[in-house]
């Protein structure tokens, strides 16, 4: 059940930490984009992303995700400002608040692959993980909200 996760995040403490949770668990970092672009280039690769915000260019992130969801990887964005985000960005998971325990990015990453690979039940998501609406039958663009 191994997938192959990008890491967009410019701290590099947190990155790294991330990097090494992904690796202890099976799954295959493609590698830790700080900026935009690298996030963008790595994308192509990845099936999972985990999202920051605030990158070294600036407030992109959010932009990040929106681009790297409508290419099919499956984002959990993970930021100290989650209030960015609003109400959500559409065809991503949800969003994370950090800081983040080893823990709650366990369960973030097996809920995040259990959507990408469509199995169901999914497991629970971390409690403080506030989901998006996702799209329900792939390409129908009805959506359902999953929880609070």
């Amino acid at each position: 059940m191994s997938c192959r996760v990008l890491v967009v995040e410019d701290e590099i403490f947190v990155a790294t930490e991330l990097e090494s949770i992904l690796e202890d668990m099976g799954h295959e970092p493609i590698g830790i984009a700080a900026d935009s672009r690298s996030a963008l280039e790595l994308g192509k690769q990845a099936e999972i992303a985990f999202v920051d915000l605030n990158l070294v260019d600036g407030a992109t992130g959010i932009d990040v995700g929106r681009k790297l969801a409508d290419g099919g990887v499956t984002v959990v964005y993970m930021t100290a400002n989650p209030a960015q985000l609003g109400q959500g960005v559409p065809g991503t998971v949800g969003v994370i608040p950090k800081p983040v325990t080893d823990s709650e990015i366990k369960q973030a990453v097996d809920y995040a692959v259990a959507l990408f690979k469509q199995q169901n039940p999914a497991p629970n998501p971390p409690s403080r993980l506030k989901l998006f609406s996702l799209p329900v039958g792939g390409s129908s663009g009805s959506s359902e909200p999953l929880a609070g």
